[in-house]
């Protein structure tokens, strides 16, 4: 299992027009510019990939910042 400054690089490259070192486990993932629902999936996609955890749109609505996706993924990987 990667670190949460892994993950943080990982989930923030899959940002177009980012700059690197940008995003922090306590961004609010919401807030990077240009967020969609395009993201959303592309998070979701990501997460399934490196984890084989599947998020749900409950998941993405209760977590705010990456932290939050980053230890939801860890409880999904340890259950």
């Amino acid at each position: 299992m990667m670190n949460i400054e892994e993950f943080t690089k990982n989930i923030e490259a899959e940002f177009e027009d980012i700059t690197p070192g940008t995003i922090t486990a306590t961004t609010n993932y919401r807030d990077i510019p240009g967020w969609s629902s395009m993201y959303a999936l592309i998070i979701i996609a990501f997460v399934d990939t490196h984890f084989d955890v599947s998020l749900s749109a409950d998941d993405l609505k209760t977590s705010q910042t990456i932290q939050d996706l980053y230890k939801i993924v860890l409880e999904k990987t340890q259950a």
